[in-house]
């Protein structure tokens, strides 16, 4: 695996179906809890030109594996939210489009 390229993990969801992302960021709490922001990763040109780059935000938690887990809680969801869209608009400089 080369070393630079994008962090791609594996998710089988509840069907038992493969789905591959690419890990944009992960932060951990104060209070130890882990989160987790991917995108879907595409082999093909076509399919990654057709998404529509939602950014999937997970809660990461560890019984006898390790489980991506929607987060339920809407104030927990924007707070983690804000906190990855911050940290990735920093890492990728991204333009919001107001210029001064």
């Amino acid at each position: 695996m080369d070393e630079f390229g994008p962090d791609i993990i594996s998710v089988l969801d509840d069907d038992g179906k493969e789905h591959e992302f690419e890990v944009l960021d992960r932060i951990e709490t104060d209070d130890d809890k882990r989160y987790i922001a991917l995108i879907p990763h595409y082999e093909n040109e076509a399919e990654l030109l057709q998404d529509d780059g939602e950014l999937i935000i997970l809660r990461v938690s560890e019984e006898d594996e390790t489980l991506l887990e929607p987060i339920e809680d809407e104030a927990e969801f924007d707070e983690i939210g804000k906190i990855f869209e911050e940290r990735l608009s920093e890492m990728f400089e991204f333009d919001d489009g107001d210029e001064e």
